[in-house]
This record gives structure tokens, C-alpha cells and sequence, in this order.
């Protein structure tokens, strides 16, 4: 599982950038990554960690969870 920090959130498109902690390069968050989660919306510099999938040569990121370490 991954871990970073939320660049930018917006709430009504469920769209937002994470800055991943191992390499500093930006993931996308697209509409319906919170699905699992108990959060609807996350805010900047909030920490987070979630699995990374590639769409069309994008990484995505899935199953989030808020916190560090296993949370």
C-alpha cells in the first residue's frame, strides 16, 4: 500500500493530485476512489494511503484509507 499527502481535493467532482512520500510524483484521485472509504472528502496536506492502478498510462489511486501506517 502507498502513502501520501492530498495536493488538491474538489468535493464535487471527486477529482483531486496525492503527492506520493517514496518518489514525489503526483497520482490522481478520479471520482469514486473514496467509495470504500468512511470519508466523502479529503483535504490538502491530508496524509493518506491507497493502492495505485494504471488507466491508459495514468496512475490512479484506489481504496483509500486516511491515516498512516495501516489505518
Amino acid at each position: 500500500m502507498a502513502q501520501g499527502v492530498v495536493k488538491s481535493y474538489d468535493p464535487n467532482s471527486g477529482s483531486g493530485i496525492v503527492i506520493l512520500d517514496t518518489d514525489k510524483s503526483e497520482v490522481y484521485i478520479q471520482h469514486g476512489s473514496l467509495k470504500d472509504s468512511i470519508f466523502r472528502t479529503l483535504r490538502q496536506g491530508q496524509r493518506i494511503n491507497f493502492e495505485i492502478e494504471n488507466v491508459n498510462n495514468n496512475k490512479i489511486i484506489k481504496n483509500v484509507k486516511i491515516g498512516q501506517g495501516d489505518y
